[in-house]
């Protein structure tokens, strides 16, 4: 069990990342740079992309246009679009005349007919066509997702975490950067029925076999989480205090789902207490069932796990707490807090999407089964952690860190709550950190200095071996003469960190440093454990 359990959170992992790191060791290609990279290329604020799509799904086929509204933040004379190389353009037009452009791997570099000065704000039409790549195992790999349902029914989505947005449409694929809004019109075969993000605005039968579908997102949105969902959809409502919920799925699942969605109502009331209101109020809040296991799509998050309990069946904890919940609903919706609504700006510190998001996990065991049990789950987790690379990424490339950025971040987390040793201060912490940076971009420094700031232990190391470092911190333990001697062995130089440690059945904290201090007191071996519920560390009794 504990090999299966293993693979799948390894799975898992790899749905944001297993397109991102093509290259090891830092042997990054041009490509990377242009993807991963600010340029003067990029110097321009998006401010709202209007999608125009039609999907014609026997050819998999999609052809439009993206409407960019934009302020240049620096004189612009050549603008720089993404776009995979698989796609057409047809014409890129500014104020009703056609562009000239040039491509670079995924890269369209647009040339005005004179530079656009600093902060002016313009539009560009960029219409493009063409089959996107095709996902072979979303959501783990990017693409849409052409297939249908029990009924013969197309059924289509799309996911493209990592892997980039720029796969099905032209944005500044860059998480630095997110549109204030998103209009999309998506036209779609008549019958079937298009979910995108945000508020649905109507619906439109064209005459020739398509109907369009109108949602507008008025919010700041990933360009990743922007997605369209076409099928033969039923929905259903509810609403949980001023929020809108709403649910799209399958006809024939329709009375499975209102069963199984029960379980978004005391989510809710467990996330609004421990981190705060839902972010996005203003475009409610959906799940959308879709034919891969789920993704964090913002305001319409995707929903693939059967309507079963735990992750399709299984408890990535191997505690049995994982079995008692839809880990799907859970994890995915926690990304519209941390993730959606609080951003990282490369991808390299992708742990603050991830780590938060599966300590959203812990935290809803917490709610439903008390403060232990959400402990016994969190540390379940640890057996999945490999520690074989650093969790951050390497900067400007567009390369994520390793996938230990889940349950490692999750624990790191979960370390310094206990570090805090004081959970009305910790919980106070996270909604203010939930509020400080709601619809907003960050660096893990932010983050670091966020919540080093309401304690007096210098959490700077912490943040650096277990973030920067491959290995976590060992504290070890030495017989010397009647008593021992302790100290911590780390990676970051001069690392220091308090632990919790039961000295004869009593907790008591000690704060060791790279030299050895003596506990005052006899003990024998057996009589020394470290509380590992709490701080995740290695220990060792040496010579």
């Amino acid at each position: 069990m504990r090999t299966i359990i293993s693979f799948i959170l390894i799975m898992l992992s790899l749905h944001s990342f297993s397109q991102v790191l093509s290259n090891k060791e830092g042997k990054y290609t041009e490509a990377d740079t242009l993807r991963g990279s600010l340029r003067p290329e990029r110097a321009y604020d998006a401010l709202k992309y209007h999608l125009q799509l039609r999907v014609v799904p026997e050819e998999k086929y999609i052809s439009g246009s993206n409407t960019i509204t934009f302020r240049a933040e620096e004189k612009l004379p050549v603008m720089q679009v993404d776009l995979f190389d698989n796609m057409k353009i047809d014409s890129i037009v500014h104020k009703g005349k056609q562009l000239p452009y040039e491509r670079k791997y995924n890269a369209v570099f647009v040339n005005f007919a004179k530079p656009l000065r600093k902060g002016k704000k313009d539009s560009i039409q960029f219409y493009y066509s063409g089959n996107p790549i095709v996902a072979e195992r979303a959501p783990w790999d990017g693409g849409f997702v052409w297939t249908e349902d029990e009924k013969g029914n197309p059924w289509i989505a799309v996911a493209v975490q990592g892997t980039g947005a720029s796969l099905w449409y032209p944005n500044k694929d860059h998480q630095s950067d997110e549109p204030e809004e998103v209009l999309s019109e998506i036209e779609v075969p008549t019958g079937l029925t298009n979910v995108s993000n945000g508020r649905l605005l109507g619906s439109e039968k064209l005459g020739d076999g398509y109907t369009r579908w109108k949602w507008k997102v008025s919010n700041p949105i990933n360009n990743y989480n922007v997605v369209l969902n076409i099928g033969n959809y039923a929905h259903f409502h509810d609403e949980y205090q001023d929020l809108d919920l709403d649910y799209y799925v399958l006809e024939y699942n329709l009375e499975k789902a209102k069963k199984q969605f029960e379980e978004v109502q005391p989510m809710m009331d467990c996330f609004y207490e421990k981190m705060g209101p839902y972010p996005f109020p203003e475009d409610g809040y959906k799940l959308v069932e879709t034919p891969y296991l789920g993704m964090e799509h913002q305001s319409a998050v995707a929903y693939g796990n059967k309507y079963m309990k735990g992750y399709l069946g299984n408890d990535l904890s191997g505690t049995g707490l994982g079995l008692t919940w839809d880990y799907i609903i859970i994890h995915e919706s926690g990304h519209e807090w941390y993730g959606n609504s609080i951003t990282a700006k490369d991808i390299a510190d992708m742990w603050i999407h991830e780590g938060f998001t599966t300590y959203t996990e812990g935290i809803f065991v917490e709610c439903r089964k008390g403060k232990e049990a959400g402990l016994e789950y969190i540390k379940g987790l640890r057996k999945n952690i490999g520690n074989q690379n650093p969790i951050i990424g390497d900067y400007g490339v567009n390369a994520e860190g390793s996938g230990d950025m889940y349950a490692k971040g999750a624990n790191l987390l979960n370390t310094i709550r206990s570090i805090y040793k004081n959970d009305e201060l910790w919980w106070n912490t996270l909604r203010d950190y939930t509020k400080e940076f709601r619809h907003k971009t960050v660096t893990t420094q932010q983050v670091e200095d966020f919540f080093n700031e309401p304690v007096a232990t210098n959490l700077q190391p912490v943040f650096d071996q277990y973030l920067r470092e491959k290995k976590i911190p060992e504290l070890q333990f030495k017989k010397d003469g009647n008593t021992f001697s302790y100290r911590w062995k780390a990676d970051v130089q001069n690392f220091e960190m308090p632990v919790d440690v039961f000295l004869n059945g009593e907790e008591k904290r000690l704060t060791p440093t790279e030299n050895w201090q003596k506990l005052q007191q006899p003990l024998n071996k057996e009589d020394i454990k470290v509380n590992d519920l709490e701080f995740y560390i290695n220990s060792s009794f040496v010579k």
